[in-house]
C-alpha cells in the first residue's frame, strides 16, 4: 500500500509564552519549545508547569464530595467491613486497584476484608457492566462497599442494583460525566471533571482521584486516632500513580500531572518493589540508565495493557502485587507471551483496517467506520489510534463481541472532534441505537447491534461533519521547524531533555529537516523499519524509522541517493559503551 503523504506543519509559538520562558531563564531553543506548546490555552502557570513540585499539589478535599466519602470509609475500617474494590482493566484502572488495596492495607484492613474486582474487557465490558454485577452479586460473601476506580461515573443503572442489594458505592473515577448527571445512587461521586468540583486539576488520571482520596483517609483516621500520627504518607505509591498518568494520556501541561509523572520515576528508579527489579533487569535499566517517561508509555504501559486486551486482567495486578522477585518474574513472563499475541494480533487487524481505510480515505470520507467479523476487541483501541496517525481522522473500530448479534467499538479522534460530543448527539438523535456508549474527548468505547452497523457509519460521519463544518482532513503531522545543523548534537539533546516530562499537550519535540539519504537498510524480526545514514551540509547522522512500511516486503518510502523531508527527533544512541546522536524518523517523504 503505497505511503498516504502527512501535512508538515509547524507549530504555532505563543510569544508571550516565549519570552516568559527566557525570563525564566531558559534559552531560545527551549523557549521555542514551550511556546509551541501554549496551544492558545488562558491562564497557563508557566513557572508551575515548568517546575512542577509535588508540594505544590491540591488538597484533596478540593475535590466535591471526597470528605463525606472519606468518613464513610472512615467508618466502614472501624466497623471492619467487607470493601470491594472494581475497577477498570487497563492501565489506569489497574494501578488504581493497586493504589486503593495496598493504601487499605496501609491502614490496617485486613486482606480478608478486601475483594478485587475487575471486569475482563471482552466479556464484561468497560466500567460496572451488567455481567460484572451478577458476578458480584452472586459472590458467598457480598462486599458491604465498593469503592470504584476510574470508571463507574456512567453507571447509574447497576450502581442502583448494587444498592438495593445492601452494597454502598462510592465512585471515583475521571471521566466525563454523562448529561444525566452523576450516579443518584452512589454515596459519592469523587470527579474532577464535575461542574461543581473545585480542584483545580481537571485532567488527572484515575489512579490520581483515587491516591487522593485515600491520603484524605490517612489524614481522617489519623484525626479520629485510628491511625498513629506519626503513620507513612502515601508517597511510596507515586510509581503507580505516575505509571498511570503517562499511559491514560491525560495532559502534561498539568502541574499535578507533571509533578506526580516525576515523583513517580523517582519511586520507580529505586528499583525496591519486585516489579519494577524484574522490569529493570529484563529492560537493562540501572542507575545510569534509569527508567524515563518514555519507558513508562512505550515499554511498562504495553506490557500491563496486554494482559486485558489478551485474557483475564488479573496477572497484571498480580505483577504489581508481588511479594517478591521470584513471583514477579513469573508474573512478567506471562504479561511477555500476552505482549507478543497482542503484537501479532495489532499487526492482522491493522493490515485489514488500513486496506477499508484507504478505500473510505478515497471516497472522502471525513470519518472512518471500521468493521470485521475476525476482529479482536481486545486490540481495536491501538488499531483506531493507528488509523487516526495515518488518516488525520475520527476513527472507529468495532469488533463481534461473544453475544454474537453485538458489536464493541472503540473509537479515536483527532484534535478538532471531540468524540463524546459527537456520541452524544447521535444518542439524542438516534435514541435506541447504542446498548452503552462513554468516555472522553479523545477516547470512547461503545456498544450497537450489528443489524445497526450502517445507521451508525451514517450517522457518525454525519456529526463529524458538523464538527469540522465540512472542512477536508489530511494527515498532519506537528513539527518545532527546522533545527540548524550545527545544533544536531548530544548537547541540544540534554537541553531539551531538561523540559521532561513529555507527554499529551506538552509533546516531546519533533523537528523538520531536508537530508540526503546515503544508506538504507531493512531490520527488525518483522522486517519493516528502516535504518538509515543520513546527510545534511556535509554532515552524516545515524537514523531509524520504526514501520517505515506497513508490511514486510512492501516497497520502501525512500532509498538510497535521494532527498527527503524528514520528521525526526533526537534520541542517544548507546552501542559498546559509544554514546551517539540518533535521528528517529517519525515521517517522511521525497522533496
Amino acid at each position: 500500500m503505497s505511503l498516504i503523504r502527512k501535512q508538515i506543519k509547524t507549530r504555532i509559538q505563543d510569544q508571550q509564552i516565549f519570552k516568559g520562558a527566557q525570563d525564566l531563564g531558559f534559552s531560545a531553543l527551549q523557549a521555542r519549545i514551550i511556546a509551541g506548546r501554549a496551544n492558545g490555552k488562558g491562564g497557563y502557570n508557566l513557572e508551575n508547569v515548568l517546575f512542577p513540585a509535588l508540594k505544590n499539589l491540591h488538597h484533596p478535599e478540593l475535590l466535591q464530595d471526597s470528605g463525606r466519602a472519606a468518613d464513610y470509609i472512615v467508618e466502614a475500617i472501624r466497623e471492619g467491613k467487607r470493601i470491594g474494590i472494581l475497577t477498570d482493566y487497563d492501565v489506569d484502572g489497574i494501578c488504581s486497584h493497586v493504589v486503593v488495596y495496598e493504601s487499605l492495607k496501609h491502614f490496617a484492613v485486613s486482606e480478608d476484608s478486601l475483594i478485587s474486582l475487575i471486569g475482563h474487557r471482552m466479556n464484561d465490558g468497560y466500567g460496572i457492566s451488567a455481567s460484572l454485577v451478577d458476578k458480584i452479586l452472586a459472590l458467598d460473601k457480598l462486599p458491604e462497599l465498593i469503592i470504584t476506580a476510574d470508571c463507574g461515573s456512567s453507571d447509574e443503572l447497576q450502581i442502583s442494583r448494587l444498592k438495593e442489594s445492601g452494597i454502598a458505592v462510592i465512585v471515583t473515577d475521571h471521566h466525563t460525566i454523562p448529561v444525566e448527571g452523576v450516579p443518584v445512587s452512589a454515596l459519592s461521586t469523587i470527579n474532577p471533571s464535575r461542574n461543581d468540583c473545585l480542584y483545580p486539576d481537571k485532567f488527572i488520571s484515575g489512579c490520581m482521584v483515587s491516591w487522593l482520596l485515600m491520603c484524605l483517609v490517612r489524614s481522617r483516621l489519623i484525626g479520629h486516632g485510628i491511625l498513629a500520627e506519626d503513620t507513612a504518607k502515601l508517597g511510596g505509591l507515586l510509581d503507580f500513580v505516575g505509571l498511570s498518568t503517562v499511559a491514560d494520556a491525560v495532559t502534561f501541561t498539568s502541574p499535578t500531572n507533571r509533578a506526580v509523572a516525576n515523583g513517580g520515576l523517582q519511586v520507580i528508579n529505586q528499583l525496591a518493589k519486585p516489579p519494577w527489579f524484574v522490569l529493570a533487569k529484563q529492560l537493562g535499566k540501572n542507575e545510569r540508565n534509569p527508567f524515563t517517561v518514555e519507558d513508562l508509555a512505550f515499554q511498562i504501559a504495553p506490557r500491563i495493557n496486554a494482559r486485558s486486551r489478551m485474557a483475564d486482567p488479573y496477572a497484571a495486578l498480580n505483577f504489581f502485587m508481588a511479594s517478591d522477585a521470584h513471583q514477579a518474574g513469573e508474573h512478567l513472563q506471562r504479561l511477555e507471551k500476552n505482549n507478543e499475541e497482542r503484537k501479532i494480533t495489532e499487526r492482522n487487524m491493522v493490515k485489514i483496517a488500513r486496506q477499508k481505510a484507504k478505500k473510505l480515505h478515497e471516497s472522502q470520507h471525513s470519518s472512518l467506520v471500521i468493521s470485521d467479523s475476525n476482529f479482536h476487541a481486545g486490540v481495536q483501541g491501538i488499531v483506531a489510534s493507528r488509523l487516526v496517525d495515518s488518516f488525520g481522522k475520527p476513527t472507529v473500530v468495532l469488533s463481534p463481541m461473544l453475544e454474537g448479534d453485538i458489536l464493541s467499538g472503540s473509537a479515536r479522534t483527532i484534535q478538532a472532534v471531540h468524540l463524546l460530543k459527537v456520541l452524544q448527539k447521535i444518542n439524542e438523535r438516534y435514541p435506541d441505537l447504542f446498548l452503552s456508549f462513554g468516555g472522553h474527548s479523545g477516547a470512547a468505547g461503545l456498544k450497537i447491534k450489528k443489524e445497526d452497523f450502517a445507521v451508525f457509519c451514517t450517522a457518525f460521519e454525519k456529526a463529524v461533519q458538523e464538527e469540522i463544518q465540512n472542512r477536508k482532513l489530511e494527515p498532519i503531522v506537528l513539527t518545532d521547524g527546522d533545527l540548524e545543523v550545527e545544533l544536531l548534537n548530544l548537547e541540544t539533546l540534554s537541553e531539551l531533555q531538561k523540559l521532561e516530562p513529555y507527554g499529551r499537550e506538552f509533546e516531546e519535540p519533533a523537528f523538520a529537516g531536508v537530508f540526503t539519504v546515503t544508506k538504507t537498510r531493512i531490520v527488525g524480526a518483522v522486517p519493516v523499519h528502516l535504518a538509515l545514514k543520513l546527510e545534511k551540509e556535509g554532515r552524516k547522522f545515524q537514523g531509524i524509522w520504526f514501520n517505515a512500511m506497513e508490511n514486510p516486503g512492501d516497497s520502501q518510502a525512500i532509498n538510497e541517493g535521494t532527498t527527503v523531508r524528514c520528521v525526526y527527533k533526537l534520541k542517544l544512541n548507546t552501542f559498546r559503551g559509544q554514546r551517539n546522536l540518533q535521528l528517529l524518523v517519525e515521517y517522511a517523504e521525497p522533496e
